[in-house]
């Protein structure tokens, strides 16, 4: 197994080309789009699946490709990856994920330090994270327990689709959620709106936890070695 040193890089690297993907594709789209949402929106959704298809692909044999502190802390909970472990790629996602925004806005010729004035709020959404999340969760383990090659195109497919049927568009992602606030784009959250959103978030990954082990159990030998992400 890879040390923890790079297992930690990959989460680090993975997130931030995740977060330069979903932010440069948001910028991009509506600077395309002419003023279409939808269009500018499935722009941005068909980056952001393809993009997690591709990083997992490349990390998974690395560090299990978590890139989201909700899946770290489900695998900790679950006893498949050590607290240790756990703290450092979750302070690696979230350093990652706000270089990939940084990243994203030198490419696109913006101002480096922003903060999102884009209200994104109520219990509408702060369900429809719960609920994305939730459903992210499933789809790592109960893929992972059956068919773990296709974990890449599953989580891929699943945000592609949870973009547009969630009333959030599927943040599922306490990283993206902090790193999205410093981005006054298409992509952005007001930053007063991102601690509800990351808890509804770990609400929907604790809810997961549980069921998951019901249905398809857990397998604790087996650390870090199945390709999982966000």
């Amino acid at each position: 197994m890879p040390g923890l040193a790079q297992r930690a890089f990959a989460e680090w690297l993975g997130t931030a080309f995740l977060l330069a993907a979903v932010v440069g594709s948001g910028i991009m789209a509506a600077r395309l789009s002419g003023g279409n949402v939808a269009l500018a929106l499935l722009c941005n959704t068909i980056a952001t699946g393809a993009i997690l298809v591709v990083l997992i692909l490349t990390f998974a044999s690395i560090s299990g490709a978590h890139f989201n502190p909700a899946v770290t802390l489900a695998f900790a909970l679950r006893g498949e990856t050590a607290w240790r472990d756990a703290a450092i790629y979750i302070a690696a996602q979230i350093s990652g994920a706000i270089i990939g925004v940084w990243i994203a806005h030198l490419m696109f010729e913006l101002p480096l330090l922003q903060l999102s004035l884009t209200q994104r709020t109520g219990a509408g959404q702060w369900l429809a994270e719960a609920v994305a999340t939730f459903g992210l969760l499933l789809t790592i383990f109960g893929v992972a327990s059956r068919t773990p090659t296709a974990v890449p195109y599953a989580v891929g497919l699943y945000i592609t689709s949870a973009y547009w049927f969630t009333a959030s568009t599927s943040f599922a992602n306490p990283a993206v959620t902090i790193a999205r606030s410093l981005s006054d784009t298409f992509a952005g959250i007001a930053p007063q709106g991102a601690p509800a959103f990351i808890a509804a978030q770990i609400a929907g990954a604790l809810l997961a936890i549980p069921l998951a082990g019901w249905l398809w159990g857990r397998d604790p030998a087996k650390r870090d070695t199945r390709p999982l992400a966000s």
